[in-house]
């Protein structure tokens, strides 16, 4: 698999801010070696942050984002300054590039007060360095480069190679539970949903987890899951099952056979399964007229037996015996003020990275809004949350 096949949401995200002019956008072109960006004189040429899954050596596969700038002015320049804001969400290290003529500006300063805040690593880039006289010592460790001339671009490289190199991720799907030689079985149904001609990612992604341990994979549709374990000549280590079948997946497989979910998998190697089990107990409390959100972090086609608009809302009203209001976000829509709803039911946030979903987890918790993935709600729902988490209790001591 080469470098550029990575999905989006396991690249590092590097994202540019700053002032309009600083030359963002012709830093990011100097960086990549490519025109990613629209570069101009006139103030607020990128009115959208711009988004590009590349190969940046030394650093490897990353996504890059150019975003409007900070001081952007009028109505629509303050919605493009809310959109480059949002972009912190899915920021793994930032890059702030300052005029070196003018120097950090307020809005600057407020935007290194938020990376620290939210434990992003920033690096200052003072660029336009070719028309300086002077170049004052710089005791904040910011860079001088130059986009015109290419000047420091190699040493900011080495710079983002240095962060990304410490942001390695230490988080496992199911790896860390298998031995060479196990049985995995997987149950992936193919319905109406299902994408055609491949399997999801977090299908793909646990199947990749499996064979990188080793061990071997067996994957059936939920229909022959019986006949495929009658079949196996031992015991498989574990079943995973996507979590719209749990409550047949779960009648099928034997009691001593360990059961969980790709959603549960992905809240376990997005680091947030406690937060969002944590979460569960409020979908049984909820009561006639309580706000719910449920929202999806990709866009994709709503079917007619949608889960997230159509299936989600039928289980939480047969468990909590109640008729909630419902709110669908999706992709990168995600409410700024969680305070209205009782609860929030969030996918597996495959296509969203992991700073992103922990940065949503962190919103809900600073909102006191109890937040919950769809594998562990309906896990819940049919009863078997105690058996979908077991294979992770020590991960929970």
């Amino acid at each position: 698999m080469s470098l550029n096949s990575v999905v989006s949401a396991e690249r590092i995200h590097i994202s540019f801010f700053g002032m309009c002019n600083a030359g963002k956008s012709s830093l990011v072109n100097a960086v990549t070696g490519q025109a990613l960006s629209i570069v101009s004189d006139v103030k607020g040429t990128t009115t959208d942050p711009v988004k590009k899954a590349m190969e940046l050596l030394p650093l490897g596969p990353v996504v890059i984002l150019d975003t409007p700038g900070l001081d952007d002015e009028g109505h629509l320049g303050s919605l493009r300054i809310e959109k480059a804001k949002q972009t912190l969400a899915q920021t793994n290290i930032a890059v702030l590039v300052v005029d070196a003529h003018t120097g950090l500006q307020d809005m600057d300063k407020q935007l290194i007060n938020e990376l620290k805040e939210r434990r992003i690593p920033c690096i200052i880039a003072l660029n336009k360095a070719d028309l300086l006289d002077e170049r004052p010592l710089s005791e904040d460790g910011s860079l001088y480069v130059s986009a015109v001339t290419g000047e420091g671009v190699a040493d900011l490289k080495e710079r983002l190679g240095q962060f990304a190199k410490q942001m390695e991720k230490p988080s496992v799907l199911i790896r860390d539970l298998l031995s060479p030689g196990d049985l995995v079985v997987l149950v992936t149904p193919i319905d109406e949903a299902a994408p055609k001609g491949r399997l999801i990612l977090p299908q793909q992604m646990v199947l990749r987890d499996v064979l990188d341990a080793h061990a071997m994979a067996i994957v059936c549709q939920t229909a022959e899951l019986r006949d495929t374990l009658a079949s196996l000549g031992r015991k498989p280590r574990m079943v995973i099952t996507d979590s719209q079948a749990f409550a047949e997946v779960n009648r099928a497989t034997p009691a001593d056979i360990p059961l969980t979910s790709f959603s549960i998998l992905m809240a376990r190697y997005k680091g947030e399964l406690d937060a969002l089990t944590d979460g569960y107990c409020a979908l049984e409390k909820l009561k006639d007229g309580d706000q719910v959100l449920i929202s999806e972090g990709c866009t994709h086609h709503r079917q007619c037996n949608d889960i997230g608009t159509v299936k989600m809302p039928g289980w939480i009203e047969k468990i909590s015996q109640s008729k909630p209001v419902y709110h669908f976000t999706s992709g990168g829509d995600f409410p700024q003020d969680l305070t209205p709803y009782r609860v929030i039911v969030h996918c597996g946030g495959c296509m969203l990275n992991q700073a992103e979903m922990q940065h949503r987890v962190k919103m809900a918790a600073d909102a006191g809004v109890p937040i919950v993935n769809y594998g562990i709600a309906i896990a819940g729902m049919n009863g078997i949350l105690k058996r979908s988490l077991a294979l992770f209790e020590a991960d929970r001591v």
